[in-house]
């Protein structure tokens, strides 16, 4: 057990509660450029590691603040799930054939993190501009039509995450405030979280099931987020976006480029 690897997942853990954001999008990374691991291992120990830190924080946020909407969640996995499976199986044929998934995974997360970076930029300007609602049940975007496009954006979502792990908090709350921009802040992280749960443990499952998870890495890191997701996700009512987001949005950016140059 490494105590850098237990201070990692504090930080992140703590991040993933607060925000919704920064699990995949900087655990993966940290993984890799400060840890060496092989990006494919650093995706698939991320997967279960984000499945695990995420249940506990939709305990918190379901629990204190009521923050989940359960109708939501199933829509989005109704995309998720079966393009998680469809991604696994491809990847396993590719990896059955000898071909070395690492430079995929590698470039799908340098693009899912500069995404993430310009999607949580305009979340402000998507809220400001949010259309009224016809009524109070009306809470999406498209009205009536909302169903397909919630379900899409799942299957977007269940792609990117299984190949790079980043977009189960990072797009996902982004692409909620897009879907339904009436729902409160908090009520779109606590959703997010609660879709992300399964997403990632079946994800993460697929990548163990081809040996791409470090267990060991994987009990290091959840000693560390336990503590720091029940900290972060009692706080996310109290920090304001407009603190963490840019500096967010910069480091993801960076940190994308960096992969997709690499």
């Amino acid at each position: 057990m490494d105590i850098g690897y237990v201070f990692s997942g504090l930080l992140v853990g703590g991040l993933v509660g607060i925000t919704g954001v920064g699990g995949g999008s900087l655990m993966t990374p940290l993984l890799v450029f400060l840890f060496n691991f092989n990006p494919a291992v650093a995706v698939g120990t991320d997967l279960l590691f984000a499945s695990l830190t995420k249940t506990a924080g939709v305990f918190v946020h379901h629990g204190t603040h009521q923050s989940v909407d359960w109708k939501i969640v199933r829509q989005l996995a109704y995309g998720s799930l079966p393009a998680a499976i469809l991604t696994i199986l491809v990847l396993r044929h590719l990896h059955g054939t000898g071909q070395d998934i690492s430079g995929t995974i590698t470039y799908s997360l340098g693009i899912a993190l500069i995404l993430t970076s310009g999607a949580i930029l305009v979340r402000s300007y998507l809220q400001r501009n949010a259309p009224p609602l016809e009524n109070e049940s009306n809470t999406g975007r498209f009205g009536d039509g909302q169903l397909p496009y919630t379900i899409l954006t799942g299957f977007i979502l269940g792609v990117l995450v299984t190949l790079s792990s980043v977009g189960a908090g990072a797009l996902g709350t982004v692409a909620l405030f897009f879907l339904y921009p009436r729902l409160p802040t908090i009520k779109i992280v606590g959703t997010d979280l609660a879709h992300a749960i399964p997403l990632t443990a079946l994800a993460g499952l697929g990548h163990l099931s081809m040996g791409n998870v470090n267990l060991v890495l994987l009990g290091s890191l959840l000693i560390g987020s336990l503590p720091g997701i029940w900290i972060g996700s009692h706080l996310s009512a109290r920090i304001p976006d407009k603190i963490l987001r840019p500096v967010l949005a910069l480091i993801l950016l960076l940190i994308g480029l960096r992969f997709v140059l690499k």
